[in-house]
């Protein structure tokens, strides 16, 4: 399994178009194979940060999803991401939390 995970930085007044430009890409990416979960969310505390957090059955599935972002149309608002960090993580073992 693989978890990606980070987070965009935009302006503050932008956040939440930053999020709702990308509801069709989440719903697109929840349906293709190997996406286990696929979320943008608002950081609670940062105002202008914006939480990405994906679970992929494996790398080929990733793969396939990341090509399939690059060729997508471009979102409907052209909002400015002024940092963003994101990350993978391959996971070899999966348990409840403290076992």
């Amino acid at each position: 399994m693989l978890i990606v995970a980070g987070h965009f930085d935009v302006d503050p007044a932008e956040r939440e178009e930053f999020i709702a430009d990308r509801v069709e890409i989440i719903r697109a990416s929840r349906a293709e194979p190997g996406c286990i979960t696929y979320a943008f969310s608002a950081d609670p505390i940062e105002p202008g940060r914006v939480l990405l957090f994906e679970r992929w059955e494996s790398k080929p599935a990733l793969a396939t999803h990341l090509e399939g972002l690059r060729s997508a149309p471009p979102t409907a608002h052209d909002i400015q991401i002024l940092g963003a960090k994101i990350q993978q993580y391959e996971i070899s073992v999966e348990g409840a939390v403290g076992s």
